[in-house]
């Protein structure tokens, strides 16, 4: 009587103060052989969850927890089995209790999240669940970790009383898997219990607009954090962001009719991420125009979303060298900030005071499927096609990668890759500020010497790059410039063995390599500090569905079709001006054919085959390009490499090889062949020297001009 009086007041007394939100735990919930499972984010969680269940658990607690007085009183409000997890009777006393029938929860990290985000998954729950064919049902908690009762530290928000939520989501059975000894079995366990609480954090992240997401990341960590610097070494907090989505959005709104796509042509500025966030939040669609790509493929972009405005600054232009490409244009209104700042008249300032007291009645369409950000496809292999991703598309990508890797507001990312790039707009961008962690803008990833020297100067520790750019940072890198790096990420293109090994060796960092698409905003699958396997480019995100479909003349692997949240919600070609072409493939509607072959081994890592587009036919056998480049890079590390193929009317097609190093030859690239297991008949017969392989602006080779260069030779 005593415990359920104490129990009913601790109960209303945290709900009113935490303002704690309880959702999934209405329904029906077998309790019979049930496994509860959580995040573990502060010493209330026990509590929250002892108070809240529908049920009477029994709690899995640590011996060291039930020595202490203050939590032997508080577990006095419980049932518990303290458990000491170096000893071998410990798992059969829980699967003893789980078998008995009674319902039991357990915290999988064992320890209380020191970065907000989830930590090490232990093996010995996820066996217990294995072996006992438990019901799981994963309980995420949501808010804790902001109150003094965490153990978060220096920049992490922390509050008296933060918003708290428990939500549960739907119940789960982990079989026993194969293996052959018992050891193979509890890892191959636990790493389907980390997927199960990972895909637990990202389906319960809100649903939500980039403009609200802007809100509620401001709302938590405080308008006065500073959270972006870029190249005009102004950090800019979240009320001056706000500020700046206020006003240029309602800029871009005044010159622009509703629901119209507009372009913007800007650097990599906090004020250009404003302007995108503001345009989406006044109801038109922004689409980041790649100044890169010259007056032509600009020209063919705006076609293909019909496009008629271009906002841009004419010091941008200037700065940039842009006039040409620009004046170039045809049939589209450029408009200057420069210039239509000068009518920004006393209502609109007005507008934006407004906005800043109540932002949250400042946003005209707040649909998470409506289209947030218009990109283009790199045009690598033809004309460029529009991708238009929905704010649920975006903000799901951001929250897929915060449920695997284990981000926090003490990080400082470092992007130089452009935000018209999806790889530098939402991983380099998007994900420090929405997230909370501080991010350095700059303009170009080219500037090889100066990014390292930033790494240093401001102590960034994550950094985003693809495999060309990060082997021109370590050449001009000093040892100790990366010395506060805790992440380097890959991606955009294939990760050289080279420039993995040189990393490691130079830094003792281990790159991250991951893989996507633009359609796929763009993260599909990445290594983690906890699931990585060299050679690969990690496990598929949580929550994404794909097929592999065979291709004939290929034996190993398949295409990759991909389906989920953080999908495209169309295309717009050139060929059918402003017409968004829902996503489809052999798999069916709503699927992604990515046009990479790929293969998954028995954990699920994803190997790159090769693209379809770049394998040679010859003489009725398929050879990977890709295959070709790798047997260039093992005989001439050094170097860069590119190889196309042109038109042989003896074997089909021939495979030409680019490449920077003068003294590479056909014997040294057989050697290579032989070394490596590689049939010969994917070593190249015609090898060309270049100074330099062409580039698109996000630092992939141009295999389109490579194309043309191999027709002439």
């Amino acid at each position: 009587m005593l415990r359920s009086t104490i129990r009913f007041i601790l109960k209303h007394v945290l709900r009113i103060l935490f303002r704690v939100q309880v959702s999934g735990l209405d329904r029906n919930i077998d309790s019979r052989k049930l496994l509860v499972i959580a995040n573990h984010e502060s010493f209330l969680d026990g509590l929250l969850l002892g108070l809240n269940l529908p049920f009477d658990p029994v709690f899995v607690v640590h011996t060291g927890i039930a020595k202490n007085f203050w939590f032997r009183l508080i577990l006095s409000q419980v049932d518990y089995l303290a458990v000491d997890p170096t000893s071998p009777m410990a798992i059969k006393r829980i699967i003893k209790l789980v078998e008995s029938g009674r319902p039991v929860v357990i915290f999988p990290e064992g320890r209380i999240t020191v970065t907000g985000s989830l930590m090490k998954v232990y093996e010995g729950p996820a066996f217990v669940a294995a072996k006992t064919e438990a019901i799981i049902l994963p309980i995420r908690l949501n808010g804790p970790s902001r109150s003094y009762f965490s153990r978060l530290s220096g920049k992490a928000p922390r509050s008296l009383f933060p918003r708290m939520s428990i939500t549960a989501m739907e119940t789960a059975v982990i079989q026993m898997p194969d293996g052959e000894t018992t050891k193979q079995r509890r890892r191959k366990a636990g790493d389907a219990m980390r997927k199960l609480m990972q895909k637990m954090i990202f389906e319960s992240h809100p649903k939500q607009t980039l403009y609200t997401g802007l809100l509620e990341a401001m709302d938590i960590h405080g308008r006065r954090r500073n959270v972006v610097e870029d190249i005009k070494q102004i950090e800019y907090t979240y009320g001056d962001l706000l500020k700046m989505t206020l006003a240029l959005g309602r800029l871009v709104s005044k010159h622009s009719a509703p629901n119209e796509c507009v372009a913007i042509l800007m650097p990599n500025l906090a004020a250009t991420v404003c302007m995108m966030i503001g345009t989406s939040a006044q109801g038109r669609v922004p689409a980041m125009l790649n100044y890169k790509a010259g007056t032509g493929g600009m020209q063919d972009a705006c076609t293909a979303a019909n496009i008629r405005t271009v906002f841009t600054s004419r010091a941008f232009i200037e700065q940039a060298k842009l006039e040409a490409d620009v004046a170039g244009l045809k049939g589209l209104n450029i408009l200057y900030l420069e210039d239509i700042r000068e009518h920004m008249e006393m209502i609109d300032k007005l507008w934006v005071l407004v906005g800043m007291l109540f932002p949250r009645w400042m946003e005209k369409r707040n649909d998470p499927e409506d289209t947030a950000v218009v990109l283009f496809t790199s045009g690598s292999e033809g004309k460029p096609k529009g991708v238009a991703l929905s704010h649920r598309a975006l903000l799901s990508n951001v929250a897929q990668v915060r449920a695997i890797i284990d981000f926090s507001s003490e990080d400082k990312v470092l992007n130089a890759l452009p935000i018209f790039h999806s790889f530098g707009l939402t991983g380099g961008t998007l994900l420090p500020i929405l997230t909370g962690m501080n991010l350095f803008l700059y303009a170009t990833p080219l500037h090889y010497r100066v990014i390292p020297e930033i790494a240093y100067d401001r102590g960034c520790s994550v950094l985003f790059g693809t495999s060309t750019f990060l082997a021109n940072y370590a050449k001009f890198a000093h040892p100790y410039d990366f010395y506060r790096l805790r992440y380097v990420v890959a991606g955009a293109e294939k990760l050289s063995l080279a420039v993995r090994d040189l990393w490691f060796e130079k830094f003792g960092i281990r790159i991250l390599e991951g893989y996507g698409a633009t359609e796929t905003a763009p993260v599909l699958a990445v290594n983690t500090p906890m699931a990585f396997r060299s050679g690969t480019v990690g496990q598929l995100l949580p929550c994404i569905e794909h097929r592999l479909i065979p291709v004939p003349g290929i034996d190993k692997g398949g295409m990759l079709h991909v389906r989920g949240p953080n999908v495209m919600s169309g295309y717009y070609r050139f060929d059918n001006p402003g017409v968004l072409q829902a996503p489809s493939s052999e798999a069916g509607e709503g699927w992604y054919e990515t046009g990479d072959v790929v293969s998954l081994d028995d954990d699920g890592f994803v190997s790159i085959v090769g693209r379809v587009k770049r394998f040679a036919k010859i003489a009725g056998e398929m050879v990977s390009l890709e295959v070709v480049e790798k047997l260039a890079t093992q005989a001439s590390l050094g170097a860069m490499h590119g190889a196309t193929t042109q038109p042989d009317g003896g074997r089909g097609e021939a495979i030409v090889l680019f490449t920077t190093d003068a003294a590479l030859t056909r014997e040294a690239l057989s050697a290579s062949a032989k070394t490596l297991g590689m049939p010969e008949i994917a070593v190249p017969r015609k090898i060309q020297r270049v100074d330099a392989l062409p580039l698109l602006g996000t630092g992939k080779t141009d295999y389109v001009t490579l194309k043309r260069m191999a027709e002439g030779v």
